[in-house]
């Protein structure tokens, strides 16, 4: 996908305002995301005429970074085929698409306009202002974090520096034992690398998933040859010799003074809201920017959606006055269309079911719905078939459910939360019974 630059640079749609003579733009997007690609589709889609700059910090066309722990690591796709639209789409559509600009100040007007400043000196004019600003990887602060070799998985610039280091590495430690972890984790044992995962806490994905899953995947990575260590925290990364002008890692010595060898080590240990922008524009922000049920800002005016959101939780049922942050591609885009009708002046919720997915080597995992506060469990496994379920239940009525090469499973569960319907418990523990079958109204 090429080296990430900080020099400013355009793509594509139309000529950029320059610092001189800004032009002002009807919507300004900034970060060229899923949610701020997903954003301007919807708005063109509802008839939106007004001319839109989609605004990125990296030296890349925006891309799906899903593939990039799996695939793209793997070299089973090429980078040309992660980019979400054309530069003609841009063109066709009225969207200036920047790349290489990091915006470090904005001065907004009472009623939504304002203009960007990027620290190259160019000014970014606009009529309205959307923030999808997604996460940065979250930093492990301990001696040796700044050692070469010392790597983090979050955009494409990210995945190329893994990419380049792979060839020479034979032993990787990767902390954090969630899903960019084991994702990587699998990808790397593939590449024929020796891969130890260490885990802080008791369990593997301790914030997505019940503890039948995380056992599953614990006992399921293992036999695939996995070293996966629980309860384990690395005390500092020791050095090797001068690789060129850097100091280069060669192990993570543990709490317990063991020292695995390491050419690579790779932390996942979660991600922060990107909120500086919301903070320096007065917006009300709590783990996250705080928004409402139409995607709007605490000013009334700015957009803010995606990884850097937090917002009323969608899910029926929910507590009055509950919120949540949703890292994923499928709040990613159904959030964008919530944006882009309050641009466009109507009012509508959030109306889909959360889900999300992970690829771990062939284990092909599908959450829907959030199991917050179940009270119940039911497990269906098919070790012949290698699938494994866990639905969960709060007073009855099923609420979520993970499922491990079991779409059909995932499917059921994800169309009944949608029309409100149940799937009852005592039915659904027998795994030969399909859960479509079993589906009544609540």
């Amino acid at each position: 996908m090429g080296t990430h630059v900080a020099a400013a640079e355009q793509t594509s749609a139309g000529t950029a305002a320059q610092p001189d003579s800004p032009t002002r733009t009807g919507l300004l997007i900034i970060g060229a995301s899923q949610s701020g690609v997903q954003l301007a589709v919807s708005l063109r889609a509802l008839g939106f005429d007004e001319h839109i700059t989609l605004l990125g910090d990296e030296d890349h066309r925006p891309y799906q970074r899903p593939a990039l722990s799996k695939e793209f690591l793997q070299g089973t796709v090429e980078s040309e085929s992660l980019i979400f639209r054309s530069n003609e789409y841009w063109a066709e559509h009225n969207v200036d698409l920047v790349k290489g600009e990091y915006i470090v100040g904005i001065d907004k007007e009472a009623d939504g306009s304002g203009v960007a400043h990027s620290s190259s000196g160019r000014q970014f004019p606009f009529q309205r202002l959307a923030l999808t600003v997604g996460a940065r990887a979250r930093k492990l602060e301990i001696e040796g974090g700044d050692l070469d070799g010392v790597l983090y998985l979050r955009n494409a610039d990210d995945a190329l520096a893994l990419k380049a280091r792979v060839g020479d590495a034979r032993d990787v430690v990767v902390i954090g034992g969630g899903f960019i972890g084991l994702e990587a984790a699998s990808s790397l044992q593939k590449m024929g690398k020796n891969v130890t995962v260490l885990e802080f806490g008791p369990r593997l994905v301790g914030r997505a998933v019940g503890e039948e899953t995380a056992d599953y995947f614990l006992q399921a990575h293992r036999a695939r040859g996995l070293d996966i260590r629980l309860n384990t925290s690395a005390k500092r990364f020791t050095a090797a010799g001068a690789a060129g002008n850097a100091v280069a890692v060669a192990g993570v010595e543990l709490q317990d003074g063991t020292v695995l060898p390491a050419q690579i080590v790779l932390v996942g240990i979660g991600v922060l809201p990107n909120t500086q922008l919301a903070e320096q524009l007065g917006l009300t922000v709590d783990n996250g920017i705080v928004v409402d049920r139409f995607a709007l800002a605490s000013d009334g005016t700015t957009v803010a959606i995606g990884d850097c959101a937090n917002m009323p939780n969608p899910v029926p049922g929910s507590a009055p006055g509950e919120r949540i942050r949703l890292e994923s591609v499928n709040n990613a885009i159904e959030h964008a269309k919530v944006a882009a009708y309050s641009l466009t002046g109507r009012r509508e919720e959030y109306a889909g079911i959360p889900w999300f997915w992970s690829n771990q080597a062939d284990l092909k995992l599908q959450i829907a719905g959030l199991c917050n506060g179940y009270d119940q469990t039911v497990l269906r496994r098919d070790e012949a078939r290698g699938k494994f379920s866990v639905l969960y239940y709060r007073l009855g009525q099923v609420i979520a459910a993970d499922c491990v090469n079991a779409p059909l499973d995932f499917m059921a569960v994800k169309n009944a939360l949608a029309k409100g319907q149940n799937i009852p418990a005592a039915a659904a523990s027998d795994p030969a019974t399909p859960l479509k079958t079993i589906t009544t109204d609540s």
